[in-house]
This record gives structure tokens, C-alpha cells and sequence, in this order.
């Protein structure tokens, strides 16, 4: 069904850049371009076209953004057709990709064939690329960023990835952990019945997700859109292992977001304006996508900000204030996480609609994580009291299922079934070591 819907676009584009040639080497007449050219139905592409209503103009830069993707030969074959000894055509614009030989269109190409030599249009026609333009606000199409100097409209057309995949395929995958998005999908097949939160903890969970249900409704419906920020930041601060990932990525679940964990150590650059620019991408990348950004180990990038003795200092706090801009304009849900409340500077508190606490598990919730932990499977000694265990180790959630983990592959390789105490203590005092404590 798209196949049929892209041909007949393209092949309309086809038409439209025949005329205008056909004007330009002064084979007929001045024509009229306008109209479209596309089947009403249920494709991917038409269901962006309907969704969008562009312009005339707006759609020939669609498809000729488009066109490179879909026939890499589409441009060459035309202007042979026209010029068929070859040679440079300034006037049309366009430049060659790196890897590809056919002709890629620029700005200059849309002017071109949609304006000819009249100013005014051309005018027009750049106007389109301008940054309050839907084109830009949606990050559907851009012009390719060039050297200070260069003619701007001498930029490529590039379409969105995203976007070229959904006009093409109809889904749009999820990106990749890379240099470009320094973020990783998390998922989890745990559900809340496995997690155990102090309940003050979680009736401020409940209060997030009680946002990420309502917010629109709160922002358009009952008009508050005016007198408050989009978005919404929380903190989680608490000792490792007490659930902030797992909590995070539940909310994701629960409420169909996708939840991306960033990791900072691809954010942070020691050089200077690298910070910012990955910063950028990143948060580029999100916009309008309704993901739940996890930024874990926070204080990297969100610490205390410092006295200004040096440069360094300078542009540290540079980062700081750029993050808060950009946090602060985000319309998704971003939660930072820290293993100390007071690593995080005072800055960004104020801006968090709630800082959530995730102490370490109270005894009567180390029972209860104590019970869930080991497989239906295991026999579990009947001198193994889990309260005088709950009582007298004091892990968290994460060192609990650790240890559970541990003896459950002991139990499978002496190929039995059963729990000793003495397995599991030596399981806890191997867990306590780990972390570095004495028993």
C-alpha cells in the first residue's frame, strides 16, 4: 500500500521538476506548480501528509528530501534527460553524498525548482527553513548545518531519521546506544508486586504516575498550560541497590513510555562546548518523543557547582546553567539519580517537582524481599528463620537478590534442591564482603 503511495508522489515530483526545466532551458512557457499528487489511504505516508497538511511548497521539499532515499538515481536521470552531455548546473543546487554517486538536493535545489530566478519566492521558499517553522519544531526536515560563510541555502535537505522511517516503513525503531545518543532502552520484566518500597516512597511513585497519566488533560483541558512548565523532574537519592533504577523503569512500563538511561560518562567532555553539544543531541533527540529520561549516578553532570577561580570553573557552571535550560524545556518526565541528596546541587532542587527518598529496607521489608527472592523450586531449610535473618543483616533489595542469585546457582550445580543455612550464610558474608563491610 506505501509503495503505491510513494511512486505516485514521486512520480508527481518527476512532473513538477520536468516544468520547471522545461521553463528554465526556455522549452515553454511559465507554468503554475500547485496541487498534490497522493493516495488517500491508510499509508504510512499519506497518514503523515494528513496528519501535517503541508503547503504546496512544503510538500515538494518532502519529496525532495525524500526522493535520494527511495530511487538514489532520481535527480541524475532527470537532468540527463535535459542535459544530456553533462556539465555543472549551479542553478539547480544539489551536491554529492559521500557514500552515494547520485545527486543529493539542497536548499538552493528548492529554490530552484520552486521559486526559478524570482527573489521574492526564493525568499519565500528560505523562509521554510527558518527555526519557528513546523519543519524545525517538529524535527521533521533541516537544512545540513555548513562552515560560517558559506551560502546557507547551500545546505543538504535532510529528513529526519525517524521520520524517513516512519514515511517509509510505517514504525520507527528505538535508537541505538552510540557516540551521537549516549543512552541506553531499559526494560524489566518485574512488575510492582515484585518491588518493595517504603510506603512513603511509594505514594510519591504513585504521585509520578498519576503526571505521566494526567498531564496533558491538566495542560490543555483545565488550562494550565500558562502557569506551569511542561515537564516534570524528579529526584531519587538513596544507598545502591534500594530500587531507584527498577522503580524508574516500572514507571516506564506501567504508563507505556520508553525509559532511556543516560550514561554520563559519554555526556561529560573535558573539552570545552563538548558537554553542551552532546547535551544537545541528546535532549534533541527526545523532544516530543514522550520518554522518560533516567540520568543515574547524577552528580557527574548535576553536582554542586563551584566558586569561579579559573576558567574550567568558568565553563563547568556553563554546563550547569545550559542543563538547566534544557531540563526545564523538556515536556517529558526526567529523573536524576543520586546515592546522596547533598551531591546534587541547590540549583537544580528547586526545580524538581519531588525528591523521593529510597532508604535502605527496614527489616520488615528485608522479610517481605527475603520471601520473593528464591525460586518456588528451592527447598529451603526449616531451620532458616527469614525474620532473625531480616533482623540481623541489614541489605538492600539489590545485595538480597545477589545473594539468592548466588545460592541458586550453587543449588543447580550440586544438582539438588535444597537451601542449607549454611549455604546462605556463606552467601550473605560473600555479599557482605563484596560490598566491602564486616559481617
Amino acid at each position: 500500500m506505501n509503495t503505491q503511495s510513494l511512486s505516485t508522489a514521486l512520480n508527481y515530483l518527476h512532473s513538477v521538476l520536468t516544468a520547471r526545466f522545461k521553463v528554465f532551458l526556455n522549452l515553454t512557457d511559465e507554468v503554475t506548480l500547485d496541487g498534490f499528487a497522493y493516495i488517500e489511504d491508510d499509508s504510512p505516508f499519506s497518514n503523515f501528509l494528513l496528519q501535517n497538511q503541508p503547503t504546496f511548497n512544503e510538500y515538494i521539499i518532502i519529496l525532495l528530501a525524500l526522493a535520494p532515499h527511495i530511487e538514489p538515481n532520481f535527480f541524475n536521470i532527470i537532468i540527463a534527460g535535459f542535459i544530456p552531455e553533462g556539465g555543472d548546473f549551479p542553478e539547480f543546487g544539489g551536491v554529492r553524498a559521500t557514500n552515494q554517486r547520485g545527486i543529493v538536493p539542497t536548499g538552493e535545489t528548492a529554490q530552484f525548482i520552486l521559486a526559478g530566478d524570482n527573489l521574492a519566492k526564493r525568499l519565500e521558499v528560505q523562509s521554510l527553513f527558518a527555526s519557528n517553522h513546523w519543519f524545525y519544531k517538529k524535527h521533521i526536515l533541516s537544512l545540513q548545518t555548513l562552515q560560517d560563510g558559506e551560502p546557507l541555502m547551500s545546505g543538504k535537505l535532510i529528513l529526519d531519521a525517524e521520520i524517513l522511517e516512519a514515511i517509509t516503513t510505517g514504525s520507527v525503531t528505538k535508537p541505538r546506544f552510540s557516540v551521537d545518543f549516549p543512552a541506553e532502552h531499559i526494560e524489566t520484566a518485574m512488575d510492582w508486586d515484585d518491588v518493595v518500597l517504603h510506603p512513603s516512597t511509594a505514594q510519591q511513585i504513585l504521585e509520578i504516575e498519576n503526571w505521566i497519566k494526567y498531564h496533558n488533560r491538566l495542560l490543555h483541558e483545565w488550562g494550565m498550560k500558562k502557569r506551569v512548565k511542561p515537564g516534570y523532574r524528579a529526584l531519587f537519592y538513596g544507598p545502591p541497590g534500594t530500587g531507584k533504577t527498577l522503580t524508574a523503569t516500572l514507571l516506564g512500563k506501567h504508563t507505556g513510555k520508553d525509559v532511556f538511561r543516560i550514561d554520563l560518562s559519554r555526556v561529560v567532555s573535558k573539552y570545552i562546548g563538548e558537554t553542551e553539544k552532546n547535551l544537545s543531541r541528546l535532549f534533541d533527540k527526545a523532544e516530543n518523543k514522550n520518554w522518560i529520561l533516567f540520568f543515574d549516578e547524577a552528580d557527574a553532570l548535576f553536582g554542586k557547582r563551584t566558586d569561579i577561580r579559573d576558567a574550567h570553573d568558568k565553563y563547568a557552571n556553563q554546563e550547569v546553567a545550559y542543563l538547566l535550560q534544557r531540563i526545564e524545556g523538556f515536556d517529558g518526565l526526567v529523573i536524576l539519580a543520586t546515592n546522596q541528596r547533598g551531591n546534587i546541587d541547590d540549583a537544580f532542587v528547586r526545580r524538581f517537582q519531588t525528591i523521593i527518598h529510597f532508604p535502605m529496607p527496614h527489616p520488615s521489608e528485608r522479610l517481605d524481599i527475603w520471601r520473593k527472592a528464591f525460586p518456588k523450586q528451592i527447598e529451603v531449610s526449616k531451620d532458616i528463620d527469614w525474620q532473625q535473618i531480616a533482623l540481623r543483616y541489614e541489605l538492600s533489595g539489590a545485595g538480597i537478590v545477589n545473594v539468592a542469585h548466588f545460592c541458586a546457582i550453587e543449588i543447580l550445580a550440586s544438582k539438588s534442591n535444597y537451601l542449607s543455612s549454611k549455604m546462605l550464610e556463606l552467601a550473605i558474608v560473600r555479599e557482605y564482603i563484596k560490598e566491602g563491610r564486616v559481617v
